[in-house]
């Protein structure tokens, strides 16, 4: 088995290493990449943006041992995991309360 084989089957816990990237064939990356990927059409990241992560903000929180537990089974970035979660929940509250916020002004223009 080749070196580059050894390295593409090695997980980058979903960091590009771009150096090696830079090193590699199209054909190499197109070799390693995921099957998932095999039948993108070649416009697919034509209008593709950059978007820059929100920095996060370090808090002390407070949770249930047992659900600290679960999330830390999940394997390594579990507090991003978390935050996602959370993030889902917010989403989710602010659909909500704008819902609710229409029906209100609905009700009172009656």
């Amino acid at each position: 088995m080749s070196k580059l084989s050894t390295e593409a089957r090695r997980p980058n816990r979903g960091r590009a290493d771009l150096p090696r990237l830079r090193r590699m064939s199209d054909a190499q990356i197109a070799r390693t990449s995921p099957a998932e990927l095999a039948d993108l059409p070649d416009d697919f990241w034509e209008d593709a943006e950059v978007v820059a992560p929100e920095a996060k903000q370090a808090i002390s929180l407070r949770v249930d041992r047992d659900v600290l537990e679960w999330f830390r089974r999940t394997g390594p970035r579990y507090q991003t995991r978390m935050n996602a979660v959370l993030r889902t929940y917010m989403s989710r509250m602010r659909k909500r309360d704008v819902v609710e916020n229409k029906k209100g002004r609905r009700q009172g223009a009656a």
